[in-house]
């Protein structure tokens, strides 16, 4: 069984924009990029799709976390482990179960 492939967001674009030159066929790029001609086809009309976002001003960057806001979250984190922790120490007194994770 093999593993999906998964391509980065830069890959696409090349391959995208190489597709909507049409100088190859996207028979011809599917080869040449190792890619299935209909993920290729997808990734040209996603660009097409979204190329007047380009051109808004308005930036598509990711939101940004404050370091706060980080803290509450390793916070978390470090609780939900402290609580799991003592649940499959508890599930192990119950008859039955021998703290096994399911």
């Amino acid at each position: 069984m093999t593993k999906r492939k998964r391509n980065s967001a830069e890959f696409k674009a090349k391959v995208a924009l190489e597709a909507i030159r049409e100088e190859l066929t996207t028979a011809e790029l599917a080869k040449k990029y190792d890619s299935h001609p209909t993920m290729i086809s997808g990734w040209k009309r996603t660009a097409i799709e979204n190329m007047a976002q380009a051109f808004t001003g308005q930036a598509t960057a990711e939101p940004t976390i404050s370091a706060a806001e980080v803290g509450k979250l390793h916070a978390k984190i470090g609780q939900l482990v402290v609580e799991r922790d003592f649940l499959l120490e508890a599930s192990s007194l119950i008859p039955g179960t021998g703290g096994k994770k399911r």
